[in-house]
């Protein structure tokens, strides 16, 4: 029994020590990825991958890797499901989501709260409503997504940032 006892102990600590030297990312990579973020946001060129929605009211829904907004200095291309209550009904169903392709918006970056994070206000107005998105990105490359709409509730998405470099 003593001798189960100190294998079972040595083995956990193995297990242990061994999860530990994971490969995490160094402070260089993690610094240059921190550069690749806020030259991206900088100049209006990233891609936001989104992986769960948080629906008002709702719980959290998994999304597939398909979702995304795609944001370029001079246009917004935005492809997003929606789950909630919607004060006007699409003509087409097939717009039920967010699915457009936006040329007239407005970009605006400010600092977040801590270093290493930006808030980024993307006012659409080329619909037929005006729509905004408002990111939060972080230097670790997630970021997270806020729309408001007129004609629906309020949605937010979690997701990555992926930058032309990667």
């Amino acid at each position: 029994m003593k001798k189960f006892t100190t294998y079972g102990l040595l083995s956990l600590f193995t297990i242990i020590f061994l999860s530990a030297c994971g490969s995490t990312q160094t402070a260089a990579e993690r610094a240059q990825l921190a550069a690749e973020i806020e030259d991206a946001v900088e100049m209006s060129d990233f891609t936001f991958e989104a992986t769960y929605a948080y629906p008002t009211g709702f719980k959290s829904i998994y999304l597939s890797p398909y979702y995304e907004v795609k944001v370029s200095a001079d246009t917004v291309k935005a492809y997003l499901p929606y789950y909630g209550r919607a004060y006007t009904a699409p003509i087409d169903p097939r717009e039920g989501g967010y699915n457009f392709t936006s040329t007239d918006f407005v970009y605006e970056v400010i600092s977040g709260k801590r270093a290493g994070n930006w808030l980024v206000n993307i006012i659409i107005n080329d619909l037929d409503r005006q729509v905004v998105f408002n990111f939060d990105i972080y230097e670790n490359g997630t970021g997270r997504l806020s729309v408001n709409d007129v004609n629906r509730q309020a949605i937010s998405y979690h997701g990555n940032i992926k930058t032309e470099k990667e």
